[in-house]
Formats: structure tokens, sequence, C-alpha cells
């Protein structure tokens, strides 16, 4: 096995993806470890200096996997990324996408929880009092 390293991926499906990567043979067969394979679409912000960004999302949306395989026989190229921009991008997804498994769910033991008619009385209460004061 080889190193892993950042790549741009353009499938026989015509979709194109970006991933760290590392290269393995099985039989006679070169197999790639894609390592949270994304989707990265230039998106036009408006008004402000910075002009374009990037909207990054999972490549496979019903799949909580980080990492996959695919067969270099349904590869129409590949080209290796040095862009350090792109790296810093895919990184941060990934750092992001760790963080937000790692949430847990809001109970009652952790505070307060009302339905929004509540709180919105608890709200007005405290509104009129210091009116009133």
């Amino acid at each position: 096995m080889e190193d892993d390293f950042y790549a741009s991926l353009k499938l026989i499906s015509g979709e194109e993806i970006f991933a760290r990567i590392a290269a393995c043979e099985e039989e006679n067969r070169t197999l790639l470890l894609l390592h949270h394979p994304v989707l990265v679409s230039q998106v036009k912000l408006p008004g402000g200096s910075i002009t374009t960004g990037y909207k990054v999302e999972p490549w496979l949306k019903t799949n909580d996997e980080d990492m996959m395989v695919l067969d270099t026989k349904n590869i129409m190229t590949m080209v290796e990324c040095k862009d350090t921009e792109m790296i810093l991008i895919h990184q941060r997804y990934v750092e992001d996408s760790a963080q937000e498994g790692n949430r847990s769910r809001i109970d009652r033991r952790m505070g307060y929880i009302s339905s929004v008619q509540d709180a919105k009385n608890m709200l007005e209460q405290l509104y009129k009092k210091d009116i009133s004061s």
C-alpha cells in the first residue's frame, strides 16, 4: 500500500469527488480506499471582498461510514491535489463531521426545556415585571 494522498476523481458516472486516498492491490486489480469522500461545488457569494466559496457535502448521504472502497475501473480520471486550500477545506469538513457525531441530544437533565408557548409566556411575564418596576 502506498502513502495517502488527496485527489479529485471523475467517475464514469459523471460524479466528481474529492477525498484522501490510499491505493491497494488486491488479486489483479487496484482498489482505492477513499477517506471521507465529498462532493465539492463552487458557489458565488453576494457582495463582499470574497466572491466565491465552496460547498462541501458527503458523497453518499445515506451512509455514516468514513471510508469507502472504489475499483479503479469506475474512474475516468484522477488528479492528485496539492492545493493547500482544498486540503484544508476537506480537513475542516472531517473535523466538523467528527464533532457533529459527538453532540448529545438535549434532555431535561441538562436544563430547562419548554414549548414555544411556555417560553413566550415566561418572557412576557419578565417584560411586564420590568415595565411595572
